[in-house]
Protein backbone atom coordinates (compact mmCIF):
# COMPACT_ATOMS: atom_id res chain seq x y z
CA UNK A 1 0.00 0.00 0.00
CA UNK A 2 1.90 3.45 -0.99
CA UNK A 3 1.33 6.92 0.17
CA UNK A 4 -0.23 9.64 -1.14
CA UNK A 5 0.16 13.69 -0.32
CA UNK A 6 -2.69 15.77 -0.35
CA UNK A 7 -2.38 19.58 0.39
CA UNK A 8 -5.48 20.33 2.61
CA UNK A 9 -6.53 23.78 4.25
CA UNK A 10 -7.82 23.90 7.90
CA UNK A 11 -9.00 27.73 9.02
CA UNK A 12 -6.76 29.00 6.22
CA UNK A 13 -3.50 27.10 7.04
CA UNK A 14 -2.48 24.51 4.43
CA UNK A 15 -1.42 21.61 5.77
CA UNK A 16 0.67 18.29 3.70
CA UNK A 17 -0.80 15.11 4.35
CA UNK A 18 0.08 11.65 3.75
CA UNK A 19 -2.48 8.95 2.95
CA UNK A 20 -3.21 5.67 1.46
CA UNK A 21 -5.11 5.98 -1.90
CA UNK A 22 -8.23 3.81 -0.51
CA UNK A 23 -8.28 5.80 2.84
CA UNK A 24 -8.00 9.96 0.70
CA UNK A 25 -11.69 10.09 0.91
CA UNK A 26 -12.43 9.59 4.17
CA UNK A 27 -9.39 12.52 5.08
CA UNK A 28 -10.74 14.48 3.25
CA UNK A 29 -13.76 14.32 4.74
CA UNK A 30 -12.57 15.17 7.94
CA UNK A 31 -10.84 17.71 7.06
CA UNK A 32 -13.78 19.13 5.78
CA UNK A 33 -15.42 18.70 8.81
CA UNK A 34 -12.84 19.98 11.15
CA UNK A 35 -12.48 23.19 8.98
CA UNK A 36 -16.01 23.77 9.02
CA UNK A 37 -15.99 23.35 13.07
CA UNK A 38 -13.13 25.64 13.42
CA UNK A 39 -14.78 28.19 11.35
CA UNK A 40 -18.19 27.52 13.47
CA UNK A 41 -16.10 28.39 16.70
CA UNK A 42 -14.36 31.32 15.22
CA UNK A 43 -17.26 33.06 13.78
CA UNK A 44 -19.79 32.11 16.63
CA UNK A 45 -17.23 33.23 19.67
CA UNK A 46 -14.65 35.32 20.68
CA UNK A 47 -12.13 32.54 21.00
CA UNK A 48 -9.00 34.15 19.16
CA UNK A 49 -5.97 32.09 17.88
CA UNK A 50 -5.90 29.12 16.42
CA UNK A 51 -4.86 26.90 19.24
CA UNK A 52 -7.53 27.58 21.21
CA UNK A 53 -10.36 27.49 18.54
CA UNK A 54 -8.82 24.07 17.61
CA UNK A 55 -9.35 22.91 21.12
CA UNK A 56 -12.75 24.61 21.24
CA UNK A 57 -13.45 22.12 17.98
CA UNK A 58 -11.81 19.76 19.22
CA UNK A 59 -14.28 19.46 22.23
CA UNK A 60 -16.97 20.21 20.06
CA UNK A 61 -16.81 17.27 17.60
CA UNK A 62 -15.52 14.81 20.51
CA UNK A 63 -18.85 15.61 22.34
CA UNK A 64 -20.81 14.73 19.16
CA UNK A 65 -18.97 11.61 19.15
CA UNK A 66 -19.58 10.57 22.76
CA UNK A 67 -23.09 11.34 22.10
CA UNK A 68 -23.61 9.08 19.22
CA UNK A 69 -21.65 6.03 20.92
CA UNK A 70 -24.13 6.65 23.93
CA UNK A 71 -26.76 6.45 21.48
CA UNK A 72 -25.44 2.87 19.57
CA UNK A 73 -24.90 1.81 23.45
CA UNK A 74 -28.48 2.35 23.97
CA UNK A 75 -29.96 1.17 20.67
CA UNK A 76 -31.10 4.51 19.07
CA UNK A 77 -28.59 4.25 16.49
CA UNK A 78 -26.74 1.35 14.94
CA UNK A 79 -23.18 1.29 13.45
CA UNK A 80 -23.35 0.48 9.35
CA UNK A 81 -21.19 -2.38 9.16
CA UNK A 82 -23.69 -4.31 12.26
CA UNK A 83 -26.61 -3.11 9.57
CA UNK A 84 -24.62 -4.53 6.47
CA UNK A 85 -24.18 -8.17 8.56
CA UNK A 86 -27.87 -8.36 9.93
CA UNK A 87 -29.34 -7.17 6.79
CA UNK A 88 -27.38 -10.20 5.17
CA UNK A 89 -28.12 -13.06 7.71
CA UNK A 90 -31.84 -11.80 7.05
CA UNK A 91 -30.94 -12.46 3.34
CA UNK A 92 -29.66 -15.87 3.82
CA UNK A 93 -32.26 -16.79 6.15
CA UNK A 94 -34.90 -16.05 3.79
CA UNK A 95 -33.00 -17.63 0.76
CA UNK A 96 -32.96 -20.41 3.10
CA UNK A 97 -36.64 -20.46 3.39
CA UNK A 98 -36.88 -20.03 -0.05
CA UNK A 99 -35.09 -22.69 -1.18
CA UNK A 100 -37.05 -25.30 1.05
CA UNK A 101 -40.58 -24.19 -0.62
CA UNK A 102 -39.19 -24.47 -4.34
CA UNK A 103 -38.12 -27.90 -3.76
CA UNK A 104 -40.97 -29.36 -2.26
Amino acid sequence: MSATQIEVSILGQQYRLSCSPETEGALREAVARVDAEMNKVRNASSVRGQDRIAVMAALSLASELLKLQDSVRHGEAFPAEEIRRTMHSMNEQLGAVIAQYETH
